[in-house]
C-alpha cells in the first residue's frame, strides 16, 4: 500500500495518475503483446461485457426524471450534432486539400473519413461522467451521433469522398447500440430502486469500473492495429505527420467545442457534453462502416486515421476528464 502510494505521488509530479498511467501502459502493452486469437476474443467479450455493465449501472444511477430531462435538452443535443457531422467533415475537407502533398492520397483520404464518422458512445459517456457532467444528457447525445450516422456516414462518404462501391445499410448498427447501450441503460432504469442501496455503499468501486472500461478498450483497439499490422503500411515520417495533424484536429475541435459551450450558455455540467461528445470519432462505428463503404478495396491506410485519432482522443480527453473531475470534487468536497 506504501509503494502504490508512492508511485502515485510521483505520477502527480509528472501530471499523471493511476488512470492516465494505466492508459498508456495498456498502450505499450498492446504494442508489445497484441491480443490474438483466443486473447482477442477475450478481451473483445470483456470490453462487451464491461460496457453493458457499464450502461446498467448509468441506469440505476439516474432517475427516469433526469433521462427525460436529457431528452428535452434539444439545444445541446444539435449542439454535439453540428460538431460531429457538419464542423468535422468542413475540417477533413481542408485538411484533404491542404494535406495531400504531405501525407499522400491515401493518408489524406483517411483524414476525411475519420472526420465523417460518428461520435465514441461509450467512452464519451464515460468521460462525462468522471468530469462530473450531465450524463444523462451525454448518453442521449452519444447514442443519437451513431444512429444519425448509421445513415449520415454512408451519405457523407459518397458526396465527399471517390469512391464507387455501393452502401448498403442494414438494422444491425442499430441493434447493436440498442442490445448493448440503450436496453441495459433502460433494464438499470427498471431495476434502480433495488439496486441503488448497493451502488451507494460502493460508489468509488463504480468509478474505478468506470475508468477500468476505458483501459480495456485503448488495449483492445491498440491491438486490433499491431496485429493487423497497420503501423508497416507507412513511412515514420509519414505517421510522425499524420500524429501531428491528429494532434492538431483535436485540439481545435476541443477548444471550438469548449467555446460554443460557453457562447451558448450552457451549464458546466451541459459543457463538458459537448466538449467530450462533440469532439469524438468512433473507430467501433467507423471500421465495420469503412469495409463496407469500400468493399473491395485496401483500407488499411484509410482507416489508419481514424486508429490513430482513436487513440490521441482517449489519452488525451481521459486527462482532461480526470482533471475536470479533481477539480469538481475539490470545489464541492
Amino acid at each position: 500500500m506504501d509503494f502504490a502510494r508512492r508511485v502515485g505521488r510521483g505520477l502527480k509530479k509528472f501530471g499523471l495518475d493511476w488512470f492516465i498511467a494505466s492508459i498508456l501502459l495498456a498502450v505499450a502493452v498492446a504494442a508489445l503483446l497484441p491480443a490474438k486469437g483466443a486473447g482477442e476474443r477475450a478481451v473483445e467479450g470483456i470490453s462487451i461485457a464491461g460496457i453493458a455493465l457499464l450502461f446498467f449501472l448509468y441506469g440505476t444511477r439516474m432517475s427516469p426524471r433526469e433521462t427525460l430531462d436529457g431528452l428535452r435538452h434539444w439545444r445541446l443535443h444539435l449542439t454535439v450534432t453540428v460538431f460531429t457531422f457538419v464542423l468535422f467533415p468542413v475540417l477533413g475537407l481542408l485538411g484533404q486539400f491542404a494535406l495531400t502533398p504531405l501525407l499522400g492520397s491515401g493518408l489524406a483520404a483517411g483524414l476525411l473519413y475519420l472526420t465523417l464518422v460518428p461520435s465514441t458512445v461509450q467512452s464519451s459517456i464515460s468521460f462525462v461522467s468522471i468530469s462530473r457532467g450531465n450524463v444523462p444528457a451525454a448518453i442521449v447525445s452519444a447514442s443519437a451521433s451513431n444512429l444519425i450516422g448509421v445513415f449520415a456516414t454512408p451519405l457523407l462518404v459518397l458526396a465527399l469522398m471517390s469512391t464507387t462501391s455501393g452502401v448498403h445499410i442494414d438494422g444491425s448498427s442499430v441493434l447493436k447500440i440498442f442490445a448493448q447501450l440503450l436496453l441495459p441503460y433502460l433494464l438499470g432504469q427498471l431495476c434502480r430502486r433495488w439496486v441503488v442501496p448497493l451502488t451507494r455503499r460502493i460508489g468509488p468501486r463504480i468509478s474505478l469500473f468506470d475508468k477500468g472500461v476505458i483501459v480495456v478498450v485503448v488495449y483492445a483497439a491498440f491491438s486490433e492495429a499491431v496485429a493487423e499490422g497497420m503501423f508497416s503500411q507507412i513511412t515514420w515520417a509519414e505517421a510522425g505527420w499524420l500524429v501531428l495533424v491528429c494532434c492538431v484536429l483535436l485540439a481545435l475541435v476541443l477548444s471550438l467545442s469548449a467555446l460554443a459551450g460557453r457562447l451558448l450558455g450552457f451549464s458546466l455540467a451541459d459543457q463538458r457534453v459537448v466538449q467530450f461528445c462533440g469532439s469524438k470519432k468512433s473507430l467501433a462505428t467507423g471500421m465495420p462502416m469503412a469495409a463496407v463503404l469500400f468493399a473491395g478495396q485496401p483500407i488499411g491506410l484509410l482507416v489508419l486515421p481514424l486508429m490513430i485519432f482513436h487513440q490521441i482522443q482517449l489519452i488525451v480527453c481521459a486527462w482532461m476528464a480526470n482533471g475536470y473531475g479533481r477539480e469538481y470534487d475539490a470545489e464541492h468536497a
